[in-house]
Parts: C-alpha cells; structure tokens; sequence
C-alpha cells in the first residue's frame, strides 16, 4: 500500500540513528524458552525503543523548523526519548505527560533538560495540550506513535532482526499506540516475507485487539486502561496510520494477564538477566504463557520494548514467586 512506511524510509531512518541507537543483541532465554531470542531495547541509552521514533523524527527536520523547539504528549518512555534526542541535537524540548505517568520516567525527561506539562490521563486530553502549546509557540509536533518518520526510526528494529536473524519466521511485538509494531511490520514485510509478526497487548487495555477484529480503531476508555500494570500501553487507542499497518502486515494480536506480565518480568530477571518494566516484558508473556495462540515458528523473537521500571514496582515483583494467572 503506498500510503505505508515503507522500508526505504526505514533505511533512511536507519541511517540518522547511526551511533545514536544501539543495536540492541539478539538475546538468548535459557531454560524458560529456549527457542525463544529477546531483543533487548531496554538497553537503549534511554532504556527503552522510543529513542529510535524520536530521534528519527527531530532529526529530519528541517533545520529551521527544528530550531523552534519540539512538543510531544507521552505517558512516559517518548516523553524522555524526546528529550534525550532533542538534547543531542541542541534542539529545546517541551512534553505533556498523563498526570499518572510513573515518576520514574517523567524524572528522566526532566533530567534531559525538557520542560514538563501535565495534564488528564487521557489520550485526547494529551493531544489537545500539545496542540495548544504548538499553537501558541510555534513547536514542531512529534507524536509518540502516529508520525512517519517515528514509525520509520521504530522500524530499525526490524531491520536489525531480519539482518541478525533472515531465518525468523515469527516476531512478537508489544502494542500500544501502534507506532512500534507498525514500522517492524513495516521492516519484516519486506525483508522477511514468509515471517509473521503479532502483536501482544494486555488483556486490561486490548483496544488494538478490539481494533484489529473490527479493522477500524476501537477507543478503550482511561479508566479501563488505567487498570493494567503495563503503563507504557495505556493508549486509548491506535494511531490511523498504525491502524492501516496493522491492517496490512499483521498477522494477530494476542492478550495477556497483568500476573503473566509480571512472572515474565521475573523469569527475564533471574534466567535472561534482562530488567524489563511491565509493558517491556508483555511479547515476552505471551511467547511463554499464549504460545498456543501463536502460530507455529521454529526461530521467534519477542522485542523487549524497555526497561524503565519504577524500583518498587521491580522490588515487589521479584519477591512475588506465585505462578501466573493466580489472580487474574
């Protein structure tokens, strides 16, 4: 479809990000799933893949444009990518974060020298802000998901899995705005074609599930998304053009329990030694606990999507041994 990124623009995104992003390794899963590679974003500079989205974004911009300062609305990961990309580039930053946004992260934007507005948890109540501060400043916009040149820097990653690994015939990737799934569909579309890649999503906050059986966005309210353990994936809803990828390259999307969120995030911790924060860990759930929702695949891949998790949260997570599913 024409109106899809499509893996030229990821080259070229791939390009801007050279010695910015690191190329994150492929990640072995010993004892859990041993067929299974993870790979590992957490180990971005910002601890999670929204680096790649933003500094694809700002950085091709046009230098003028660019000068006026960027805006972005986040709940937290994009918000600090933001920041750290616009620092590198000497460009000032302003992002509008959900008044429920983890500390952790919002510090993190604030310690990369971004001016912080907060606002209602809710996807339309950070749009409308981020508007007003475009209106009335004159900042170039850098949506979290539904941008081109933020789709294409996402699809890095999946040009970097079908270099490392062209015999992946499956990849799980976390859902929340869609902006991550739409540009590594993007990417194993066109350089892996017999792979197939879905999504997985929380059960509390499975819009994107809802939207892909409906092909049309499905909006969940703030409230029922806010339930979930995953920040990172409360978006009310997917972006329109993630939605036409979505449409177009991806095959499912799977659900998982907030309780098989945080056994992955244990078992990543203590056999993987990878830290994963709850939306990070969520492709990881449903390869150990929904494998039979996924199709067949001899060499899969599941994308830790970040790492960015509050100590406490981590700290009570590590110390619950209990199985998955206990409580729903």
């Amino acid at each position: 479809m024409r109106d899809l990124v499509g893996i030229d623009e990821i080259r070229e995104a791939a390009r801007r990000l050279d010695g910015v992003a690191f190329r994150t390794p492929l990640v072995p899963f010993p004892g859990a799933a041993p067929d299974l590679l993870i790979k590992a974003e957490s180990l971005q500079p910002t601890g999670a893949f929204k680096l790649r989205g933003a500094f694809s974004a700002i950085s091709a911009l046009p230098p003028g444009r660019r000068s006026r300062g960027v805006v972005t609305h986040s709940g937290g990961n994009h918000a600090a990518a933001l920041a750290y990309a616009a620092g590198l580039l000497g460009v000032p930053a302003t992002v509008v974060v959900p008044s429920n946004a983890p500390e952790v992260k919002v510090e993190a934007a604030r310690a990369w020298g971004a001016r912080i507005v907060t606002c209602e948890p809710s996807l339309a109540a950070r749009a409308a802000a981020a508007g007003e501060l475009v209106a009335s400043h004159g900042y170039e916009p850098v949506p979290p998901f539904d941008h081109r040149d933020v789709i294409a820097g996402q699809g890095t990653i999946g040009l970097e899995i079908a270099e490392d690994l062209p015999g992946a015939d499956l990849v799980v990737c976390p859902v929340g705005g869609g902006g991550l799934i739409s540009g590594v569909a993007a990417a194993i579309t066109a350089l892996v074609p017999g792979a197939r890649v879905v999504g997985a999503e929380p059960a509390l906050a499975a819009d994107a599930r809802d939207s892909l059986r409906l092909r049309r966005p499905v909006a969940w309210s703030p409230a029922d998304t806010g339930r979930t353990i995953a920040d990172a994936l409360r978006a009310d809803r997917v972006g329109e053009l993630p939605m036409r990828h979505l449409l177009a390259q991806v095959h499912a999307i799977v659900t998982v329990t907030d309780d098989e969120i945080r056994a992955a995030m244990r078992l990543l911790a203590t056999r993987a030694r990878l830290v994963a924060e709850p939306a990070g860990a969520v492709a990881i759930a449903a390869c150990l606990f929904r494998a039979a929702e996924l199709p067949a695949a001899r060499r899969r891949v599941a994308i830790l999507s970040g790492g960015n998790v509050d100590p406490a949260v981590l700290a009570s997570v590590l110390a619950d041994g209990g199985r998955a599913g206990e409580r729903g």
